[in-house]
C-alpha cells in the first residue's frame, strides 16, 4: 500500500506566501543629519511628532558627512532623507545622490518660503530640497561696551582709541574666506563668478584685503583669530563687536548672552555698499531610493512644515524660512538674522565653489601677514584654482593593465605549482593542517584589513573623475604627479618639494626622538635615581594623550598674540627689561616647521624612551662590571658596550618611528595647517587635500598614497638588505656586527 505524504509543509509554505504582504514589516525611514545640541533636540522633537512610519535618526559628524553620503547612497545603504546645506547640491546632483522632492512640496508651498530660500535649492527648473532654515552672519554687539548699532564699518574702527586697553572694537576670523565674504561683497567682489571661474581677483577684492590689513595693523581686529578665540574674547568682554552667525550663541556664557545684541551688518563707507554675507539654506533632501517612498516624502513635508519651523524657533532659536511662522515682535535676535537674510548672497551650488576655499584662504593669510601684496597673492590663488579645475586626463586603454595582470597571475601560478611540487616531497598537506588552522584567522584578518584596501587604493589611482565623469586613465595620475603637473619640478606644492620637506621632517624628528628617548632612558635606568617610577609615568603622559589633543594645545600655545609662548616672552621682557618681539610662528617656513617639529618631538620621544628602557634591562651587569674593572670610563662603557647591545632593539623601533613620522598627518594638519602657503605640508597631508578639499579627486590622491607606500616599502627593504649584507654594521640578534663573536664579548674586547 503506497504511503501518503503529509501535506502540512506545502500548506504552511502556501500560507506564508499568501500572508507575506500582511506579515511584512516596513523598513524604518532613515534620516541623517549633522546637528548637535539644541538643533539636535529640536529635530528629535519634530520627528517624535511625525504620524507615520518609524523614523531612524542618525547623527553623522559634520566633517565626514558628505563623504559618508557619497559612499553610502550609491550602494543603497544610505538614508532616505538627509539634512544638508544647499551649496552641496551641485556636487550631489553630479554624483546622483539627491532626487527632486516631487510631491513632498505641498501644493502652493512655493509661496510660503520667503526670500531666496527656495531659489537656492532650485536647479534646472526642479526643486531638490525643502528649506528648513537659513543661516548667515550678522553683527553681535557687546552692550556693556557699546549701545548703538554702527552705521558703517569705519565707525567701528573709530572706536579703537575710545575703548579700554586690551579691548578690540571688532573680532572675527579675518583670515577665513567665508568670514571675509561680507567685506568682499561690499567692494563688489565674489568668490565665484557666473561662469564658474575664480572671482576673487581684481581691484575690488584687492581693496577689500587692504582694508582688513589696515584694521589689523591698527589693532581694530585681532590677527590669526579662529572661532574659539573670537568666542573667548566676547565672553571676556574684550570685543565690542563680533561678526558671526546664529551658531555663535552656543559658545557664549550666560552673562555674555545677557549683554549681547544682534543687528544687521553695517555698510562700508568707502563704497557705500552694505556688507553682504553668504547665506546657507539648510534643506531636507531626498536620496533616489527615498524619493520612491511615499512615507519618506511625507516625512520631508512634515520636517519643512509650519509646526516644525515653530519648534525649531522655540527650541533651537533658528530663524524660520516660512512666512506663515510668526516671529515674536520682541525677539530682536531672530528679527536681526531675518532682516540680514534679505540682503545675504546664497552660496553658489556649483562644484567649483569647493575649489575656491583653499586658494582664497591662503591668499588672505599671505596678505594679512604681509608676505605678498594683494594682487600677487590673488593671482597665485587664481592659478591654484585653475590648476585644480583643469580638464581630466583623456581615457586610456585598459589593455596594457590586463596584459600585466595576466603576466603576474601566470607568474604566481607557476610559483604555486613549483611550491606544490616541493611540498609533495616533504610533509603532506594533512600533516600541515593544524598549522594552517592556527594562522587562518590571521590571514583572513590581514587580507580584509590590509591587502584588500591596498588593492582598492592602487586600483583607484588608475581612475580620474567621479560619477558619470569617472574614467580609466592608466598611469596619467602618476605622470602628472611626477612631472609636477607641468610646472617647475620644485615649484610650490610639487611632489618633489613636498617630498624634500617630508624627508627633512622625518629626519629631524627622528633625530630628536632617539636623542631624547635614549638619554632619558639612560637617566631613568640609573638605580640611584630617586622617584624613578614617578618620572617614568610623567614622561609617558605625552605619548598617552591623543595626538590631535596635543596638536591643538600646542597650536594654541604658538599663537602670536594670545599663546603661552608669547606670554613667556612678555614675562621675560617685564622681568629683565628686554624688548623681545613675539614670534609670528606661522608666517615663515622656519618658524612654522619648528612649531611642527616641537609638537611632534613632544609626542614621539616617550616611545623611544620606553623601548630603550626595555632594552637596557637585558644588558648584562657583569659585562659592565668587567669593563669597569678593566679601566673603561663611563663614556666608553656607554659607547662600546651599552649602545651596541641595545642597537638590535632600537633598529626596528627607529624604523617604526620613521614610518609613523613620515605619515604624521595630525600634527602638520592641525598645528601649522601647511602654513605658510603650504610649504610645511608633507606627502600625506597633500594627498588629503587632493581627496577632500580639491573637488574630491580621489584618483589623484590615491596615486599620492601609492607613491608614499612605494617609498616606505623601498626604504624598509633597503634596511633589511643592509642587515643581510656581509660586513653590515647592524648586529644580528645577540652576535657582533660581523657574526664573529657574541655582542658582549665583542664589545668587551673593543674596550
Amino acid at each position: 500500500m503506497p504511503s501518503r505524504r503529509c501535506p502540512a509543509p506545502a500548506l504552511v509554505a502556501l500560507a506564508l506566501v499568501l500572508l507575506a504582504p500582511a506579515l511584512a514589516v516596513a523598513a524604518p525611514i532613515r534620516l541623517w543629519h549633522a546637528y548637535r545640541d539644541d538643533e539636535a533636540r529640536a529635530l528629535g522633537a519634530i520627528v517624535a511628532a511625525f504620524q507615520g512610519e518609524e523614523v531612524e535618526l542618525l547623527a553623522v559628524p559634520f566633517d565626514a558627512y558628505a563623504s559618508k553620503l557619497q559612499a553610502a547612497v550609491p550602494m543603497g545603504e544610505g538614508p532616505d532623507l538627509f539634512i544638508d546645506a544647499h551649496e552641496r547640491l551641485g556636487d550631489y546632483r553630479a554624483r546622483k545622490i539627491v532626487a527632486p522632492v516631487g510631491d513632498a512640496l505641498e501644493a502652493g508651498g512655493e509661496a510660503v518660503f520667503q526670500g531666496p530660500a527656495l531659489a537656492a535649492v532650485r536647479q534646472g527648473g526642479e526643486i531638490f530640497g525643502l528649506p528648513i532654515s537659513q543661516k548667515c552672519m550678522a553683527l553681535y554687539m557687546n552692550t556693556a561696551l557699546v549701545q548703538e548699532a554702527p552705521a558703517t564699518l569705519e565707525d567701528i574702527a573709530a572706536l579703537a582709541g575710545a575703548l579700554p586697553q586690551g579691548v578690540y572694537p571688532l573680532a572675527y576670523e579675518a583670515s577665513n574666506a567665508y568670514a571675509h565674504m561680507p567685506i568682499l561683497a561690499a567692494f563688489g567682489g565674489a568668490m565665484l563668478d557666473e561662469n564658474d571661474q575664480f572671482g576673487f581677483v581684481g581691484p575690488g577684492p584687492e581693496r577689500s584685503l587692504e582694508l582688513v590689513r589696515s584694521l589689523i595693523a591698527r589693532r581694530v581686529v585681532p590677527e590669526d583669530a579662529n572661532g574659539a578665540l573670537v568666542t573667548d574674547l566676547f565672553n571676556a568682554g574684550r570685543a565690542a563687536f563680533v561678526i558671526s552667525g546664529p551658531w555663535f550663541v552656543g559658545g557664549l556664557k550666560d552673562e555674555a548672552k545677557r549683554r549681547s545684541r544682534v543687528v544687521p551688518l553695517p555698510r562700508v563707507r568707502e563704497t557705500g555698499r552694505p556688507m553682504r554675507p553668504f547665506m546657507t539654506v539648510e534643506a531636507v533632501m531626498l536620496s533616489p531610493q527615498g524619493a520612491q517612498r511615499a512615507e519618506a516624502r511625507a516625512l520631508a513635508r512634515h520636517l519643512a512644515g509650519a509646526a516644525a519651523a515653530a519648534t525649531r524657533l522655540e527650541v533651537a532659536r533658528t530663524p524660520p524660512v516660512r512666512s506663515d511662522v510668526a516671529v515674536p515682535a520682541d525677539d530682536a535676535f531672530i528679527a536681526a538674522f531675518t532682516e540680514q537674510a534679505k540682503v545675504a548672497i546664497p552660496m553658489p551650488t556649483s562644484p567649483a565653489m569647493r575649489s575656491t576655499w583653499e586658494p582664497s584662504a591662503r591668499a588672505i593669510r599671505k596678505v594679512l601677514r604681509g608676505d605678498a601684496p594683494p594682487d600677487v597673492a590673488l593671482s597665485e590663488a587664481k592659478h591654484r584654482f585653475d590648476d585644480v579645475r583643469r580638464p581630466l586626463p583623456p581615457p586610456a586603454s585598459p589593455a596594457p593593465l590586463l596584459v600585466a595582470l595576466g603576466a603576474l597571475a601566470l607568474v604566481l601560478v607557476l610559483r604555486w605549482v613549483s611550491a606544490a611540487k616541493g611540498a609533495a616531497r616533504g610533509p603532506t598537506l594533512r600533516q600541515s593542517l593544524p598549522a594552517y588552522k592556527y594562522v587562518a584567522h590571521a590571514v583572513v584578518a590581514v587580507g580584509v584589513l590590509v591587502i584588500v584596501p591596498l588593492v582598492i587604493g592602487a586600483a583607484t589611482s588608475l581612475f580620474a573623475g567621479s560619477g558619470e565623469s569617472l574614467r580609466y586613465v592608466g598611469l596619467a595620475n602618476f605622470i602628472s604627479i611626477l612631472t609636477a603637473r607641468g610646472e617647475p619640478l620644485f615649484s610650490s606644492g610639487s611632489f618633489y618639494l613636498v617630498l624634500a620637506v617630508t624627508v627633512l621632517w622625518t629626519a629631524v624628528n627622528l633625530f630628536f626622538h632617539v636623542l631624547l628617548g635614549v638619554s632619558l632612558a639612560l637617566l631613568l635606568h640609573r638605580p640611584t635615581l630617586r622617584l624613578r617610577a614617578l618620572y617614568r609615568v610623567l614622561l609617558i603622559v605625552p605619548w598617552a594623550v591623543p595626538s590631535y589633543v596635543t596638536a591643538l594645545s600646542w597650536k594654541g600655545m604658538f599663537h602670536r598674540q594670545f599663546g603661552a609662548v608669547t606670554g613667556l616672552i612678555e614675562a621675560v621682557n617685564a622681568a629683565f627689561g628686554t624688548s623681545i618681539e613675539p614670534i609670528a610662528w606661522f608666517s615663515s617656513f622656519t618658524t612654522a616647521f619648528t612649531a611642527n617639529v616641537t609638537t611632534n618631538v613632544w609626542l614621539g620621544f616617550p616611545f623611544m624612551m620606553v623601548v630603550t628602557l626595555g632594552a637596557l634591562t637585558a644588558v648584562p651587569e657583569e659585562v659592565l662590571e668587567a669593563a669597569e674593572v678593566d679601566g673603561a670610563s663611563r663614556w666608553q662603557r656607554l659607547w662600546k658596550i651599552t649602545l651596541p647591545l641595545i642597537r638590535p632593539v632600537l633598529a626596528p623601533a627607529v624604523t617604526l618611528g620613521a614610518i609613523w613620522t613620515f605619515n604624521m598627518f595630525n600634527v602638520v594638519f592641525l598645528v601649522s595647517g601647511g602654513d605658510p602657503d603650504g610649504t610645511t605640508d608633507i606627502l600625506v597631508s597633500e594627498a588629503y587635500r587632493w581627496a577632500f578639499t580639491r573637488e574630491a579627486q580621489y584618483g589623484y590622491a590615491a596615486a599620492y598614497s601609492v607613491l608614499i607606500f612605494l617609498l616606505l616599502t623601498l626604504a624598509t627593504r633597503d634596511w633589511r638588505w643592509r642587515r643581510r649584507t656581509p660586513g653590515s654594521t647592524i648586529p644580528q640578534g645577540g652576535g657582533a656586527a660581523d657574526g664573529s663573536a657574541p655582542a658582549p664579548v665583542a664589545a668587551t674586547e673593543a674596550v
